[in-house]
């Protein structure tokens, strides 16, 4: 950190002398996280930052960028310090001398997190007194890489009324434990998504995405795995994108009134008044039995169809899980994405907010 010639390097009096807290810091630039711009993180002193827009319950589980995730305690010792720079082109925390908590006695732990304002994300390690496998996550998941989720409203069984927030990952990048030493680092370069077009042409005809569809209503590009999940499935996005192109999108307005008053005057000709109602009950009534039976034989033939067809893309499914439409169908399955659940048995993270502290977050972890 002192190394940075521009910028002001700040302390952080709270976060630097106590236990499991979090704080909300705004900065200066728009930092892509994903494809999504943030503008306000949250910085925790268990040695990582927490990218969600609302603070819920589970801060650990996901949504995190994290240098090294674990139990540290900088209230233990006035040499700690949670501090931070921005200086408009780069946002870094650096956790400084924090020990973990019932090992303090193993030594002091000294990395930071540099996030670029063109996406790049920097791990940086000095001092690594232990390795990852040696801190231990009986009391504090223990993590090292990124992770993004995203909220959907569903029904909540006890009341239909009622609806509950539930949080899907829908990635997550892991660190090899092993390259994690003291005067290490890792570079994290952003890839393409589909949330960068702006347009049709570009959301359906770009080489360095794939998976893209468009929802004309949103104006959005996306491939439905991202944090606006909920308004894709609101607008039913997927169904709109599968048989529609730019060019129905372009003239879609314009023609919509010809073709209205084209499909009137046809029904209007075909709708003469018969002159000779009595034949032509008679002869609706003698064909109707005919037409039954062969709806019937119709009906029972298409159920077949269906069936023979369920079971082939089950077998398919099955045996070639990695194929591009099995995993369609796999990708928009609810329980795709893992669930989380809480462990309430140790206590959790604080927010703290102009001083004051707000009870906000328990930990939680994937099951």
């Amino acid at each position: 950190m002192s190394d940075e010639s521009s910028g002001q390097v700040r302390v952080h009096g709270i976060l630097s002398n106590s236990y499991k807290q979090a704080v909300k810091v705004a900065l200066s630039f728009d930092f892509p996280f994903y494809g999504h711009y943030l503008r306000q993180i949250t910085i925790a002193t268990g040695g990582f930052i927490f990218t969600g827009d609302i603070t819920h319950r589970m801060l650990t589980a996901t949504q995190y960028i994290a240098p090294l995730m674990a139990n540290f305690d900088p209230s233990y010792s006035r040499e700690s310090a949670v501090q931070y720079l921005d200086n408009g082109e780069v946002f870094v925390v650096q956790w400084e001398r924090v020990r973990l908590s019932g090992k303090e006695s193993e030594g002091a732990f000294t990395f930071q997190a540099s996030l670029y304002k063109t996406g790049t994300i920097a791990f940086s390690y000095r001092d690594m007194p232990l390795s990852l496998d040696g801190i231990g996550s009986a009391e504090h998941p223990v993590k090292v890489g990124l992770s993004d989720a995203f909220m959907v409203m569903q029904p909540s069984p006890p009341s239909p009324d009622a609806q509950r927030r539930t949080i899907y990952e829908y990635h997550r990048v892991e660190m090899d434990s092993t390259n994690i030493t003291s005067f290490s680092a890792i570079e994290f370069t952003p890839l393409p998504t589909c949330l960068e077009h702006a347009s049709c042409e570009l959301c359906l005809s770009s080489i360095q995405t794939t998976g893209c569809s468009w929802c004309n209503v949103l104006q959005r590009c996306s491939n439905g795995m991202d944090r606006h999940r909920q308004e894709w499935l609101d607008y039913a996005c997927s169904e709109e994108s599968k048989n529609e192109t730019c060019e129905d999108y372009s003239r879609g307005d314009g023609s919509n009134g010809s073709s209205t008053s084209a499909e009137m005057e046809d029904v209007s000709s075909l709708s003469p008044l018969p002159k000779g109602g009595d034949d032509v009950r008679t002869d609706s009534s003698t064909k109707s039995v005919g037409w039954t039976n062969t709806g019937v034989i119709a009906g029972i033939a298409a159920v077949l169809v269906l069936l023979l067809a369920l079971i082939l893309v089950a077998l398919c499914i099955n045996y070639h899980p990695t194929a591009a439409a099995p995993l369609h169908f796999i990708q928009r399955r609810k329980d795709y994405w893992p669930s989380l659940k809480f462990q309430k048995q140790h206590p959790g993270y604080t927010e703290v907010e102009g001083g004051h502290e707000k009870e906000s977050i328990v930990e939680a972890c994937p099951c």
